[in-house]
């Protein structure tokens, strides 16, 4: 692929009835309902409401026969609306359910970790290849039945991996890494070329966007090997709701759709079910809208990037910046605001306008242009290009560069190269910004350059526009966080004419949301929420809120909410709490992937799980205590 000049990847068509996928269509967008698939008019509602918001397509859950065979009577009540858009049954443990949602809706998602496989252990399982192979061949016959019921009745379908329901069987030979994740996806694409069936769309998804980023990039590789070309589904699971679900889904969809990669997407967050399309919306209007026909970038790839195995472009540390140091924020505060939020930048540009020092931060660096820079402690200079011949004489241990790809010329280079205590702030104004500041990097790490590199992603938009600069940073970051060639982020917003600036905190909020959706820099609460759906078995936002108000002040937990069992325990895999429905009316607590209290009253669920939480923490201070 090209890693400078966006380019879409090309697929063939996947014939949706209503709403082809693919080839150059343009992106779809979906959602899924949360209502019970037994409750006729309250799913009427939600589908109506979905496309009403711009959604093309609507997903809905079928547990068993009779939420499958209801379908019908939802499809046939929507079309009586004069709404046409397509439905998709979504299948989990039962193929016979599969087979009867085939004959009724336009599309089907059937989860092959869960498909014809046993019920996962959770446990390392051991499988000679006589068996794996024996567990393949009942596979294969199982699916290519399915296969001819969906010719028989013109249905799509979508092979839909979620890195928490990997079988056992996958995760015996493949662990749970994105080449298991991959060939589980893999085994049913194969068995679709067998049969000549092209009306599929893929999927990959986790709630972890770095394994969710890297599967889908290793699936396009695979596939491209294997002379296919499939349409692609993204979606982050498990979001969450809020500014974090908008920014987690912003930061791994954004990073692939850069690369040109999706043909429908949906985002996931904990809301109503229509609140998910606007933003999907944004997104896509915002990658695609800009990025087309954009001017060429002549950046020239690194021989030693490898864009589906990243490790982090070695630099050498200036100060906590760099190295093995977690990415670095600066808050541009040019206008003199000096408040701060609970989370405080490591480094404030402040432009020509220091502040007196008994206005200053503690701990936190200030950035004066080199012209006004005076020398004072815990403070450094910025320059720009043109000022490079007076850089030999500031004795500053740190030093920052404000540098564009089309500047960095042969001077430059030997600038740097002479000083390596130069941090450079990486700025672009092309079209494709993510594109440029690749392209910039990859030209440092070609010349082994080792300077630390700070993106600084700049936007013309307001307070009314808050969402929007969350999602058009997020997306901008996203596939040079997840390439590992990230030192730092500085965003700056700057309100049109007749609005409201964004405040300096609610910006440098976002450049720490960012870097915790990219799993880089943890420095709060994370909460791996699931959108609720058909199977969620409380109420979802209810207990979201209740959980959330309790322990947002612990910095660096994560905790799982999670509707039902389906991906629960293992797409909350790395959370250190989780809290998953086990029944109607019932709740079961996790520390880590270990479930410690099955079956708890939902009324007693919350409460529970905070005790839990609690006395983890005193037996840890505890620890320390006899520790020291």
């Amino acid at each position: 692929m090209d890693l400078f000049n966006y380019t879409p990847r090309r697929t063939h068509v996947a014939h949706i009835k209503g709403c082809d996928i693919g080839g150059d269509n343009p992106l779809r967008l979906q959602s899924m309902t949360t209502c019970a698939t037994t409750d006729t008019e309250g799913c009427v509602a939600q589908c109506e409401r979905i496309i009403r918001a711009g959604g093309d397509l609507v997903r809905l859950t079928a547990q068993g026969t009779i939420e499958a065979n209801n379908l019908a009577p939802i499809r046939q009540a929507l079309r009586d609306k004069g709404i046409t858009a397509p439905l998709v049954a979504d299948i989990h443990f039962n193929p016979r359910v599969a087979d009867v949602a085939a004959t009724i809706v336009e599309k089907v998602r059937i989860n092959p970790g869960n498909y014809v496989d046993p019920a996962r252990t959770f446990k390392h399982l051991e499988y000679t290849d006589e068996e794996y192979h024996a567990e393949l061949d009942r596979l294969e016959t199982r699916f290519r039945q399915f296969l001819a019921i969906c010719r028989e009745h013109g249905t799509a379908i979508r092979i839909g991996v979620n890195h928490g329901s990997l079988s056992d069987r996958i995760m015996s030979r493949y662990g749970d890494t994105p080449a298991g994740i991959v060939e589980s996806c893999m085994e049913f694409l194969r068995v679709c070329e067998r049969e000549d069936f092209k009306d599929v769309v893929v999927s990959i998804k986790a709630s972890n966007t770095v394994v969710m980023v890297q599967s889908v990039r290793l699936l396009c590789h695979v596939m491209h090997d294997e002379g296919m070309d499939y349409p692609l589904h993204l979606g982050v699971t498990e979001a969450g709701e809020g500014e974090d679900g908008r920014i987690k889904s912003a930061v791994g969809i954004g990073a692939l759709l850069c690369d040109g990669i999706g043909d429908t997407l949906r985002v996931s967050l904990s809301e109503e079910p229509e609140r998910e399309i606007p933003v999907a919306y944004q997104l896509a209007k915002y990658v695609a809208g800009t990025r087309t026909g954009h001017p060429f970038i002549p950046g020239q790839p690194c021989p030693v990037f490898d864009y589906l195995h990243p490790v982090r472009r070695p630099t050498c540390p200036v100060g906590n910046i760099g190295g093995t140091n977690p990415p670095v924020v600066i808050s541009a505060r040019l206008d003199g605001d000096q408040t701060m939020g609970n989370l405080r930048p490591d480094y404030i540009y402040c432009g020509s306008n220091l502040p007196a020092p008994d206005q200053r931060m503690s701990e936190t660096g200030y950035i004066v242009d080199a012209s006004a820079w005076t020398g004072e402690e815990g403070t450094y200079p910025a320059y720009t290009p043109d000022v490079l011949m007076t850089i030999g004489a500031c004795a500053a241990s740190i030093k920052f560069l404000f540098l564009t790809f089309t500047a960095l010329g042969e001077e430059v280079k030997a600038c740097l190269r002479k000083h390596p205590e130069m941090v450079v702030v990486a700025q672009s104004n092309h079209p494709n910004r993510t594109g440029e500041l690749r392209a910039l990097v990859h030209e440092l790490w070609n010349e082994r350059l080792t300077n630390p590199v700070v993106f600084f992603q700049h936007y013309q938009l307001g307070a009314e526009q808050r969402e929007e600069f969350q999602l058009c940073a997020a997306a901008d970051m996203g596939a040079l966080l997840f390439d590992q060639i990230t030192d730092g982020i500085l965003l700056l917003a700057l309100p049109g004419q007749g609005q409201r600036p964004l405040t300096a905190t609610q910006v440098d909020e976002t450049a720490f949301g960012i870097l915790q959706a990219a799993r880089l820099r943890t420095t709060k609460t994370e909460y791996i929420s699931c959108p609720g759906c058909g199977r969620t078995l409380y109420d979802l936002p209810g207990t979201i809120a209740r959980i959330k108000a309790a322990t947002s002040h612990l910095r660096g937990l994560k905790i799982g909410i999670m509707g039902c069992i389906v991906n629960g325990p293992g797409e909350m895999a790395d959370a250190d709490y989780g809290y998953v429905g086990a029944a109607r009316g019932k709740v079961s607590l996790y520390r880590g992937k270990t479930c410690v209290e099955m079956n708890i009253p939902t009324e007693e669920a919350v409460d529970k799980l905070l005790a839990l939480i609690e006395s983890d923490q005193q037996k840890r201070a505890a620890a320390g205590e006899q520790q020291a």
